[in-house]
């Protein structure tokens, strides 16, 4: 990917942040009870690896499988990786859907000319403002689950800027399998971007019988929630926090 001498700067700012920084340690106490020292944790879209560290750090006898098909966040992670040291994550470098295939991961250039990556997404372009498109290879996570030989999966987190039922689907059989618990980020405008809808996501998983629960309160969540971050229990598991 050619990058501009602005953008270039901000790969070296995003590099230090990624190899000298731990966010979301403020969600180890709402995560620990679901992910024991020797877990599997499939984190999709995993942006520059902050979460894919830490779910490392918790589980430093398990393994962390790390979906990325952004070229750009990819080299973060990587670049930040080697300065971390940290053995028991595993980069897959294509996004996880529904069905196997290429798509287009638009990827917004900030209004100073830097890449807005955090933002990237599948599906449709944004047109309110450039983007950067980028083909990438989709798979499914059955089909990784079955081709890895993953003999378990205690945790799934999803933040791919609405393409999150996508993903779901495509892991039909590993929800069914191993029944993890999900951390989701839910946006309707996303969702509706790729063709779903909240609604039909809660609707989706409730089917599936998982139970969503806001974060950080752990409470059941509202009626017609639109947006946020929820944790999906399977019916009848704890979700206290240790």
């Amino acid at each position: 990917m050619s990058l501009t001498f602005r953008q270039r700067a901000d790969w070296l700012a995003h590099v230090f942040k990624a190899s000298t920084q731990q966010h979301h340690r403020q969600l180890v106490p709402l995560f620990a009870p679901h992910i024991p020292r020797d877990a599997v944790v499939i984190d999709i879209g995993a942006h520059a690896g902050q979460f894919s560290r830490l779910f490392a750090t918790m589980a430093p006898q398990g393994q962390v499988w790390s979906f990325e098909p952004s070229a750009y966040a990819r080299s973060v992670m990587e670049t930040a990786a080697r300065f971390r040291r940290l053995d028991n994550i595993t980069l897959m470098p294509f996004g996880l859907s529904d069905a196997p295939g290429e798509t287009v991961l638009h990827t917004p250039i900030k209004k100073a000319g830097g890449m807005g990556f955090g933002a990237a997404h599948l599906g449709e372009g944004d047109t309110s403002r450039p983007t950067v498109p980028q083909t990438v290879v989709l798979t499914t996570l059955d089909t990784v689950v079955r081709d890895r030989g993953i003999e378990r999966v205690d945790f799934i987190k999803a933040d791919i800027e609405g393409w999150e039922l996508h993903a779901l689907r495509g892991g039909e059989e590993t929800l069914g399998r191993f029944t993890p618990v999900l951390y989701l980020e839910v946006n309707d405008n996303h969702l509706r971007r790729a063709g779903d809808s909240a609604e039909g996501m809660f609707s989706w998983l409730e089917a599936r019988n998982y139970e969503a629960f806001t974060v950080p309160a752990l409470q059941p969540r509202p009626v017609a929630t639109e947006h946020g971050n929820f944790l999906f229990v399977p019916k009848g598991r704890s979700v206290a926090l240790r």
